[in-house]
C-alpha cells in the first residue's frame, strides 16, 4: 500500500541505496599515483584524462544490490505489521553491517591514506540515510499498530 507514509519511507530508503551504484564513497585518492575514486562496483582511476575501472568489488556490488532491495520487500508486508516491525529491526543491523564492511573495503583499497573530509564520497553517507529513512518507516508501522489495536478495542 503505497499511500501510507510508511511505504514512501522505505522507498526513499530503498532509493538511497541505489544511489549507492552512481555516487563515489571516496574519491580523488591518489592510488600508485594517479587520482582514483572508490565506488561499491570498484576503483576507477584516472588515466589519461578518462575514468577507467581497474578493479571490481563483485560482492560488494552483489550485496549493494540485495541490500537495496530489503525495504522494498518490507513495503509488501502491510498485511503484517508485526512481522514488517521486525524486518525493519533486523534491515537496521543489516545496514550497519554492511556499512562497516564497506567502510573496510574502502579502507582497504585506499591502503596506507587516510580519508578526510576532502576525499570522503557522498556514498559513505548513504547507508546512514536510509537507516534514518528506515526508523521513521518503523515508528510509522507501530503507529499504525497502536490505531489499529484501539479501533479493536472500541468494537
Amino acid at each position: 500500500m503505497l499511500q501510507r507514509i510508511q511505504s514512501i519511507y522505505l522507498l526513499f530508503a530503498s532509493l538511497v541505496l541505489f544511489a549507492l551504484f552512481f555516487f563515489p564513497l571516496a574519491h580523488n585518492v591518489y592510488i600508485n599515483d594517479k587520482p582514483s575514486s572508490i565506488m561499491v562496483t570498484g576503483i576507477y582511476q584516472d588515466v589519461n584524462g578518462v575514468q577507467q575501472h581497474t578493479q571490481t568489488f563483485v560482492a560488494l556490488t552483489a550485496i549493494t544490490a540485495i541490500v537495496a532491495l530489503v525495504p522494498l520487500v518490507i513495503i509488501f508486508l502491510y498485511k503484517n505489521r508485526k512481522q514488517q516491525i521486525a524486518f525493519c529491526y533486523s534491515a537496521i543491523l543489516v545496514l550497519i553491517g554492511y556499512s562497516f564492511w564497506m567502510a573496510q573495503t574502502v579502507k582497504g583499497a585506499a591502503g596506507s591514506i587516510t580519508l578526510d573530509t576532502h576525499t570522503m564520497g557522498i556514498g559513505l553517507f548513504l547507508t546512514s540515510l536510509s537507516i534514518v529513512f528506515i526508523i521513521f518507516a518503523q515508528k510509522s508501522i507501530k503507529k499504525d499498530e497502536k490505531l489499529v489495536k484501539s479501533a479493536d478495542r472500541l468494537r
